[in-house]
């Protein structure tokens, strides 16, 4: 079975969807992970195609000049102060663009307020033939697999599962055999990337590692191998590998370029 993988939006964030999806289909991608919902972190820019109108076109157009597809979208963030309602016009332009889930992660510790989110946000993807992906980030409130798990099992919606990023999964420490304790079904897609043999113990070092330098597959001391081997062989691979100094030096294209190569040749071993 080949593999498929997805250009997620981190890895080129500056490029609105259209670009990323011409850099996606030059590079050899089969999908993009788009980022439609508006967060307001430092930096972020704003590709709201719910609100804007011309850029959901031409997103269109190239996708349907490309052939490629869109495979998720993100981030439903789950947090105190926000209801996952708003997150509906979203979904519902992902559905349009014939994507098949929507990531999430949990920024509260208030689990009774993160469970009925989440149940809430899978009915209202359910209602386009969304999955929910959760992803366990080492810096949120669900933190590991034990976390993520608990919420699904919790919820039991049909259209839930669990997203693996590697990066998470290893400086989470998060152990290999806990995979095998995970209904198959769970897993959708996976984020992919290496990263340094060090665990830094702060906040802000765990956060600039995660948005600005992640390393290329192989490149890191993180065994992915081992960790996709658990997975489904159908499991699509997301590459999310934002790396500030690298883009800067050679460009989003070329990066996302290496991104993929890396990764095939890591994988064909």
């Amino acid at each position: 079975m080949s593999k498929k993988f997805s250009l997620a939006h981190l890895t080129v964030l500056g490029c609105p969807p259209p670009e990323m999806t011409y850099i996606a289909a030059m590079t050899g991608y089969d999908y993009v992970s788009i980022r439609p919902i508006y967060m307001g972190l430092p930096g972020e820019p704003n590709y709201d195609l719910a609100s804007n109108k011309e850029m959901l076109k031409q997103t269109k157009t190239a996708l349907r000049e490309t052939g490629l597809g869109v495979h998720d979208i993100e981030l439903a963030k789950i947090e105190n102060g926000r209801n996952v309602k708003q997150y509906e016009p979203a979904i519902e332009v992902a559905a349009e663009l014939g994507a098949k889930s929507v990531l999430c992660s949990i920024w509260t510790p208030d689990r009774n307020f993160y469970i009925e989110q989440f149940a809430e946000l899978c009915d209202i993807a359910n209602k386009y033939g969304l999955n929910v992906d959760l992803e366990f980030v080492t810096w949120a409130s669900v933190f590991d697999l034990k976390g993520a798990v608990d919420v699904l099992k919790t919820v039991n919606k049909d259209n839930a599962g669990i997203m693996v990023d590697t990066l998470h999964f290893y400086r989470s420490k998060v152990k290999l055999e806990e995979l095998d304790e995970v209904p198959r079904e769970w897993f959708h897609f996976a984020h992919i990337c290496d990263g340094p043999k060090e665990i830094p113990t702060d906040k802000e070092s765990l956060i600039y590692t995660g948005r600005d330098a992640r390393l290329y597959v192989g490149e890191g001391a993180i065994d992915i191998a081992s960790i996709l081997d658990k997975l489904p062989q159908d499991t699509v691979y997301s590459i999310e590998l934002p790396h500030i100094e690298r883009v800067k030096e050679i460009g989003y294209a070329e990066h996302a370029r290496r991104c993929l190569q890396t990764a095939k040749e890591y994988l064909a071993k």
